[in-house]
């Protein structure tokens, strides 16, 4: 069940991190979340802890221990804490009632294929969950039988126990296996795993300082308790805690404890145990029993065989072969669970277990073969003195429409049997699951349209912030107004393509658009490898200042190596006239600017000032494949390892005479580092 896959994802992502989780689940090729009422194959869930194995470096038998451990806790917290408290007075109980649990929540949550839910252990299909018996032992240890049709998963069975006698007995237990016999009392089950289960109590501080005191103390106070309890009475007390298992656990307590205990309890006086009147004959006929027991059989174990000796009068109307007393059982009826053998031994060692019949379709009656079968749920009394097992049951009926498809009805049940009671609540019941399952995946639908939603914002803000700086896009998102910002210092490059109108006469516009888009995809990404800003891109002129919007002291530094790059990058473009390498012009000029947002609709970032207009000078007076830089933009590089060559004074449209330079090579970088290569 996705509640199983839900609980390994809580547990990595709790303990390891989201990373982990993503890293797990990718490798093992799962989704990222899980229904908890969807029933999912078992490969994924096998494919999961194999991964967590491996990504963690940790043996699968300390996973699966971890799992069992973090899974009680989980059950805890989604509401199930109530339910497990109340299993058992103490952990042999615990485990005795388990079977019973897992038969009372198929019984709840399986009248619909697809509304099901585990409750506790290792992942059922169909509520195929595994089973368990449990022995005690003279010194106060348990033999707790695991069976399971999953290999390899016994290891969570301790982590599971452990916690739980933790949490609701207060004691440390440790859990070995001791046997893997093969599969002789089961018929199903592949797995049969046994293990020893030794307990400890966990004392409080206040118990250990009792236990603590002194000898002679002890010695005293014990002599004078034996000489208020007379031996008779205080034996009889003992053993009747002993058998009420009034202790948290089945372990072997010392002889003053015990003594302590009584006077404890009792508030000074002896705690008597109960002790139950039988009468002397039975008061009731065979009439009344088998009609006031409508579902019960009893049977005997001739010649190895389960041959009937009574059934219930319900039972005899549905299978009206059971009216032949001395007919065997088992050729009415299978056994559903546990899956043992249809003999009378095999029962025995399962006598604590719920057990489900289901009836033979061929020795059913000719009105019953198109109906579903009908099954018994119930439990198995030994009758030590007749030599013959009691079977007290009721159907197995979830819903009104499964009573509706066997043709039978409410009155056909017991008044005092909670079945009827049973199958209209679970008429509610499965009303509110079905909601449940339809919020749970509305919730996981508006997940998966959140994180879609979350990956085109993304996009969407990857794009925005391609056309603006993030700041000034932010700004405009909120719905703010973008102020214009002074800059007292940037440097601003500008570029075009020799002879572009002549190569544009002779092209065909798409050879254009191709030697283009070749050439300005390796410019955008030297603007990231120096950090620079893409200002604009109009025909073939390319614009970048540095130093804008983020003042920078490096600003020339970064347009200069920006440049040195943009040179040797345009000799891998291919003229689509000649079929040599383009050959671009530089310019690059230092100073002052005012940058700002100009208008509403396709918002531009642009730059205003003299700087802008004598960077474009630069480049239309410069030359082909060169850096032209400005006796500004020289200052700024004079003394920061580049090689620059003095050109001279130069007329400057609109500017008079001018002092400019070539900018040749970054003396200390290599030619990877300028193209950002690794």
């Amino acid at each position: 069940y996705g509640f199983i896959n839900t609980c390994l994802k809580s547990l990595v992502v709790e303990k390891y991190g989201e990373e982990t989780w993503e890293k797990l689940r990718l490798q093992a090729g799962v989704q990222d979340s899980f229904l908890t009422f969807e029933v999912y194959k078992d490969e994924i869930t096998m494919q999961l802890i194999d991964k967590a194995c491996k990504i963690l470096g940790v043996p699968a038998d300390m996973v699966l221990r971890e799992f069992g451990e973090y899974f009680f806790e989980f059950c805890k917290r989604s509401g199930y804490d109530h339910m497990l408290r109340t299993l058992g007075g103490n952990l042999y109980e615990f485990i005795e009632n388990l079977d019973a649990l897992h038969s009372y929540l198929s019984l709840s949550y399986q009248a619909k294929k697809d509304t099901k839910i585990l409750f506790l252990f290792v992942f059922p299909q169909e509520m195929n969950a595994p089973s368990f018996r449990v022995e005690k032992n003279e010194d106060g240890s348990m033999h707790l039988h695991y069976y399971s049709d999953r290999r390899g998963l016994c290891h969570i069975v301790p982590g599971i126990i452990s916690a739980a006698a933790l949490d609701f007995f207060n004691i440390e237990i440790s859990m070995e296996i001791v046997n893997q016999p093969e599969e002789e009392e089961r018929t199903g089950k592949k797995e049969h795993i046994v293990f020893l289960v030794t307990q400890t109590p966990v004392f409080s501080y206040k118990e250990r300082n009792e236990f603590s005191s002194s000898p002679q103390y002890l010695a005293d106070s014990e002599k004078q308790i034996k000489n208020q309890l007379n031996k008779e009475d205080l034996e009889k007390a003992k053993n009747t805690i002993r058998d009420r298992g009034s202790s948290v656990c089945p372990v072997r307590k010392s002889h003053w404890k015990t003594v302590r205990g009584i006077i404890t309890l009792g508030k000074g006086k002896l705690l008597r145990g109960f002790e139950p009147v039988y009468p002397k004959s039975l008061w009731i006929d065979t009439k009344t029993f088998c009609n006031g027991l409508p579902f019960h059989m009893v049977f005997d174990k001739e010649v190895g065989q389960a041959r009937v000796k009574q059934a219930g009068v319900s039972i005899q109307k549905i299978v009206p072969g059971l009216q032949t007393m001395g007919i065997c059982l088992d050729h009415y009826f299978s056994i559903v669970h546990p899956e043992v053998p249809f003999t009378i031994s095999s029962i025995q060692k399962f006598i604590n277990s719920q057990f489900v019949f289901q009836t033979r379709r061929e020795m059913m009656p000719e009105s019953w073969k198109q109906r579903p079968m009908l099954e018994l749920r119930g439990q198995m009394i030994w009758m030590e003195s007749l030599q013959c097992m009691l079977y007290l049951c009721s159907p197995l009926l979830r819903t009104l429409h499964e009573l509706e498809e066997r043709q039978m009805h409410i009155a056909d049940i017991a008044p005092h049997d909670v079945t009827r009671d049973l199958i209209l609540l679970n008429q509610q019941r499965l009303a509110e699951m079905e909601l449940s399952n339809q919020l749970e995946r509305k919730k996981e639908e508006l997940r998966i349209l959140s994180k879609h939603l979350e990956e085109e914002k993304k996009k969407t803000e990857a794009l925005l912030y391609a056309m603006l700086p993030q700041h000034v896009a932010n700004q405009l998102k909120e719905g703010k107004q973008v102020e214009a910002g002074e800059f007292k210092e940037c440097t601003i490059l500008f570029s075009d393509v020799v002879t572009f109108t002549n190569i544009c006469a002779q092209c065909e516009p798409i050879q254009i658009v191709l030697m283009l888009n070749s050439m300005y995809l390796q410019f955008d990404r030297l603007t990231t490898v120096h950090d620079v800003y893409k200002v604009e891109t109009i025909g073939d002129a390319y614009m970048v200042v540095g130093g804008v919007p983020v003042p920078v002291p490096t600003h020339a530094e970064r347009v200069a190596n920006f440049a040195l790059g943009m040179i040797i990058a345009a000799k891998g473009v291919q003229n689509p006239v000649s079929g040599n390498p383009i050959q671009i012009r530089v310019g690059i000029h230092t100073g002052p600017v005012l940058a700002g947002v100009v208008g509403e609709k396709m918002p531009r970032y642009c730059l205003f000032g003299d700087t802008v207009n004598i960077a474009s000078r630069m480049e239309s007076h410069g030359v082909p494949s060169k850096i032209h830089l400005s006796s500004s933009a020289y200052q700024c590089l004079k003394y920061k390892n580049f090689e620059i060559t003095e050109r001279g004074e130069i007329e400057v449209k609109g500017k008079g005479k001018m002092h400019t330079y070539f900018l040749i090579r970054n003396k200390t970088a290599t030619e990877n580092e300028i193209m950002g290569r690794p």
